[in-house]
């Protein structure tokens, strides 16, 4: 009985005598909780991981990366209250349904520090947006539309859905610079509407809520209904290649263009091909860079009102699109895989 005393003994003493030094198992049980939290599961927040882990370790804190499985705002809210409720103290979140999830939001706002990225909630009481401006995003994305369509023709749209911030504000630039309006990123089209500018005509907005399957067959379905359709638009990153797939089935590749949002692999292959016009890419390795560089300098400040200074001018820490087209695709790619380790 006493040989097993012993050793019990030593094993308990080390463990105290770690724990007063400070070792790893009590440095880690110090570290504050962060999360960063997506909106779905897609290529694009496997970039965004690449950058929160570039962050990690100077952030200071215990930094894990949550993607909803089935990209619904269900989910999102079960992994946000899952977080608050094991004691998160800083969270970054892109809102699947800002309108209705303001009141948790600003509930998590009362706990933790809570920034936004890639889509925003502007009513809520989050202490800044991380990301791009979307609406001026989708005017870029109709100015290489203009660029496919120099004599303009029928444009059918794509987005995941338009409950989100960044989807309608997207979309909506997209149809004002097509349409040759002024500048409103307030202004908002009925997603039923068909509109007619002086030379291009938005036959179609279609909404998929993340579904790959239900995206490509209503391409397919488009492309049969309407035999004059000039360009088809995919506005969230997983559309873009199903368009395109979509196209080839139906053997009109280079009669109808394809132009896209953000960095897929398949859609950048696309351009180098000649098959996508062009792509407006975000950049979603800054997103989750700068959003844990940012909350763990937030983390690291106790004084509330140094903490405001940390914060960008007006809630908003811009990091811009940019257009990528077949002249400079290659080295934007070269980039992203660097970046990434992907080969």
């Amino acid at each position: 009985m006493r040989t097993l005393i012993v050793p019990v003994l030593l094993v308990s003493l080390f463990a105290l005598s770690s724990a007063a030094c400070g070792g790893d198992t009590s440095v880690a049980a110090q570290k504050p909780k962060m999360a960063f939290v997506s909106n779905c599961v897609a290529g694009f927040w496997t970039i965004a991981e690449h950058g929160v882990n570039a962050a990690r370790d100077a952030s200071g804190a215990d930094v894990s990366v949550q993607m909803p499985a089935n990209g619904t705002a269900e989910e999102q809210i079960r992994i946000l209250e899952d977080a608050l409720g094991k004691g998160t103290k800083a969270i970054a979140v892109s809102p699947k349904d800002p309108e209705n999830m303001t009141g948790l939001l600003d509930r998590i706002a009362e706990r933790a520090l809570l920034i936004t990225h890639d889509s925003d909630a502007p009513k809520s009481k989050r202490l800044c947006y991380v990301g791009m401006d979307n609406y001026e995003a989708g005017r870029m994305c109709g100015q290489l539309v203009k660029e496919a369509l120099p004599d303009g023709g029928a444009v059918v749209v794509f987005v995941g859905t338009l409950d989100q911030d960044n989807a309608k504000r997207r979309r909506q630039g997209l149809i004002d610079e097509l349409l040759d309006r002024s500048h409103d990123n307030t202004r908002f089209d009925p997603q039923d509407a068909v509109l007619k500018g002086s030379k291009h005509e938005i036959r179609a907005s279609y909404t998929d809520q993340f579904d790959r399957q239900k995206c490509k067959a209503t391409a397919q379905d488009a492309l049969g209904r309407w035999s004059d359709i000039a360009c088809m638009v995919g506005l969230f990153e997983y559309e873009p290649p199903l368009l395109l797939e979509a196209v080839k089935s139906a053997s009109k590749l280079g009669n109808v263009k394809v132009v896209a949002f953000d960095e897929n692999p398949e859609t950048l292959q696309g351009i180098l091909d000649g098959h996508v016009h062009g792509t407006v890419v975000q950049n979603p390795y800054e997103y989750g860079r700068v959003s844990v560089e940012l909350l763990g300098k937030l983390l690291a400040e106790p004084d509330a009102e140094k903490r405001k200074a940390l914060l960008p001018p007006g809630g908003f820490l811009n990091i811009p699109a940019r257009k990528i087209t077949k002249d400079v695709v290659a080295t934007f790619w070269q980039d992203l895989k660097s970046k990434t380790g992907a080969k």
